[in-house]
């Protein structure tokens, strides 16, 4: 008999895990520090374990996958192990993909991110991009400084997010989270229903597509605070791609709507520690003029060497952030070299 899926859950995120699959003819897996391995003592898992795991943790949404092919939700667990699941098919099977959430909402001050960041959830206006692949703590991110914003300003925040990650406990602030699917169609919808709502904050879940980036644009420059998340790896990636969504045409105006809003990039990736567990290697743009003036005029390429003048601003480059970490051994070298975007630069300055 395969384990039950709340002791299966309880007990992977008392081995540190982050992530559970369940694929049929394998035992469950689960990701510790970033890799795959067998959970202990489980048997290959048979086409009805996998349906069933599947329909216990859809409920009544299970007939979308057979419609669709996939379902993304969030539940809890055992009264507070927050979970982001994903069920999918795959040759005429069902996978399950579990992702197991922090149990409360981390403090900022404990991410390890750089000092700058902590000025962020201060702004006034404007759009702060959180980027990176998946897996790289930018739910994370945004849910601390979020929670800062709650602990310490008395604001409307509210969330477009799909699914539902963290849930707020509001104290300061007053929260409205969003799913997209149950609450709003689709970000672009939500995000116009919005700026009817008086908000002061906007989390947007991930930038889509061109009416929710343009939207997200125009909340920025009418006075409010703009949170999301790309799928990018670094600073220029992110605004090339806001600014290619657009039509030829169009680009020109986006950028100097992105010049005068945009405030901060955070670039994050999650990477083995030395002994055990993971940290968060970053990079941080604040914008400052002269990338204003960058941005402005298409020269993107030339922002990464502007970071590197811009320290005194809180900027830091991938690169320092890897050559500090290997340097207060928190990760090898060769950890370093291979998350860098210049690998002989990190391998000339970390021995």
């Amino acid at each position: 008999m395969p384990i039950t899926l709340t002791d299966l859950i309880v007990r992977a995120r008392d081995m540190r895990a982050s992530d559970i699959h369940l694929v049929l003819g394998l035992p469950p897996k689960i990701r510790v520090d970033g890799t795959l391995v067998d959970f202990p003592g489980e048997a290959p898992l048979t086409a009805e374990a996998c349906e069933a795991y599947a329909r216990e943790l859809a409920g009544e949404e299970y007939q979308k996958i057979a419609s669709i092919g996939e379902l993304d939700l969030a539940l809890t667990f055992a009264g507070s192990i927050r979970c982001r699941i994903n069920i999918f098919r795959q040759q005429k099977a069902v996978s399950c993909a579990i992702r197991i959430l922090a149990d409360r909402i981390p403090n900022l001050d404990d991410l390890g991110l750089p000092p700058a960041v902590q000025t962020l959830p201060g702004l006034n206006r404007g759009i702060v991009l959180v980027t990176g692949e998946t897996g790289s703590g930018k739910s994370t991110t945004l849910a601390a400084m979020l929670d800062r914003i709650n602990h310490t300003s008395a604001e409307h925040i509210i969330t477009l997010e799909d699914p539902i990650e963290y849930v707020y406990t509001p104290d300061k602030a007053v929260i409205n989270q969003r799913e997209i699917g149950a609450d709003t169609a689709s970000y672009a919808d939500g995000l116009r229903a919005i700026l009817r709502e008086d908000p002061d904050v906007i989390l947007v879940g991930e930038m889509r597509d061109l009416n929710t980036i343009e939207t997200a644009l125009t909340a920025a420059e009418t006075g409010h605070l703009v949170f999301a998340t790309l799928h990018t790896n670094s600073a220029p990636e992110a605004i090339d791609r806001m600014v290619d969504v657009f039509p030829a045409e169009r680009q020109r105006q986006i950028r100097l709507q992105l010049s005068t809003t945009l405030m901060a990039v955070l670039s994050q990736q999650l990477l083995p520690r030395r002994d055990k567990g993971r940290v968060a290697a970053c990079e941080l743009m604040i914008v400052t003029p002269a990338i204003r003036n960058l941005i402005r005029e298409g020269k993107t390429p030339q922002i990464a060497s502007a970071l590197g003048t811009s320290a005194q601003e809180g900027s830091l480059t991938m690169d320092n952030c890897l050559i500090r970490l290997t340097k207060d051994r928190l990760i090898t070298p060769d950890t370093a070299r291979k998350a860098a975007r210049d690998g002989e630069y990190v391998k000339r300055n970390t021995f």
